[in-house]
């Protein structure tokens, strides 16, 4: 069980609060034999990627658009690598470095880095009747 934040609390995290940087997370990427770096994606791009989630048109679209943006090293956004691998659309490169069940895990620790998932545990207060 944790303990619950104060005002007093509040306000002494207050700078810190203010300073967050990016978190980032090495994955090994078995298939790759080899590191990935990402960073957590900003407010927007998860929930843009939720809404993509949601839309059975745009299902499929939701996770590469998630690793596309938040894979940092190396840059899948080089225009370099996209020509080399003669990307039409700069999420393609996604589909084709990565296998699917890769992608889908790829993305769901991003968004785990902003919060979405586990960043929130329910507490379970007993009612006393």
């Amino acid at each position: 069980m944790g303990k619950k934040l104060t005002i007093t609390e509040l306000i002494a995290q207050k700078e810190q609060l203010k300073q967050k940087t990016k978190r980032t997370l090495t994955l090994h990427i078995e298939s790759l034999q080899g590191e990935i770096v990402i960073e957590e994606p900003s407010r927007a791009l998860a929930l843009e990627a939720i809404e993509m989630a949601q839309d059975d048109m745009k299902r499929e679209m939701s996770d590469p658009f998630v690793v596309y943006n938040c894979v940092i090293e190396p840059n899948l956004k080089d225009p370099e690598l996209l020509k080399a691998y003669g990307c039409v659309e700069p999420t393609d490169i996604v589909d084709m470095i990565f296998k699917p069940g890769e992608i889908g895990a790829i993305s769901g620790h991003a968004l785990q880095l902003a919060g979405y998932g586990d960043g929130v545990k329910k507490m379970i207060t007993d009612l006393k009747n």
